[in-house]
């Protein structure tokens, strides 16, 4: 038997494949504006994730780097995202010369929406942060897959695997 929501529990945003992926402006690592609007034309893989300079961060980091070139004959864009400033990005960038843009979210709302800041465990216990998880956007601004939690280790790959059979689908 199916049992009722309380009010205690959790409002995940509904990342539906197909409906319009949540705006969102933010500050890069280079201190320009990113914005979703403005990425019309290629497909946008937007990653996100805890903090930087750590390990599992710095895994999925490495990987989608190695990769960057697969991802732009993809006809796609890449973007980290972390509650990190743009000073640490850059730092982050430099020592491991990392070629994926990194976006600031200092306030977490970018993450509310995407369903990437909330209740997760680490360890047997429960906190608050970030749920480190991935959405493609399609060039029409609408959600085309969306991984709700994600391990870091090939994680690029299977990206990239799925973003060229969705674009096959595509035509």
């Amino acid at each position: 038997m199916a049992r009722e929501p309380s009010t205690s529990d959790p409002i995940e945003p509904a990342l539906i494949v197909g409906r319009k992926a949540p705006a969102f402006s933010l500050k890069r690592d280079d201190d320009t504006t990113v914005k979703l609007s403005e990425q019309k034309g290629p497909w946008v893989v937007l990653y996100f994730y805890p903090k930087d300079d750590t390990p599992g961060c710095t895994t999925e980091a490495c990987d989608f780097t190695a990769g960057i070139k697969q991802f732009e004959k993809l006809d796609a864009v890449v973007f980290g995202c972390s509650p990190d400033s743009t000073e640490s990005h850059r730092k982050f960038i430099a020592k491991y010369k990392l070629k994926v843009p990194l976006l600031s979210d200092p306030d977490h709302g970018v993450m509310e929406a995407y369903g990437a800041w909330g209740e997760k465990v680490l360890y047997g216990k429960k906190t608050i942060g970030v749920i480190r998880s991935t959405v493609i956007i399609s060039p029409e601004g609408k959600i085309a897959h969306h991984w709700r939690r994600v391990k870091t280790a090939g994680h690029a790959d299977a990206v990239r695997e799925r973003l060229t059979a969705l674009r096959a689908a595509a035509g």
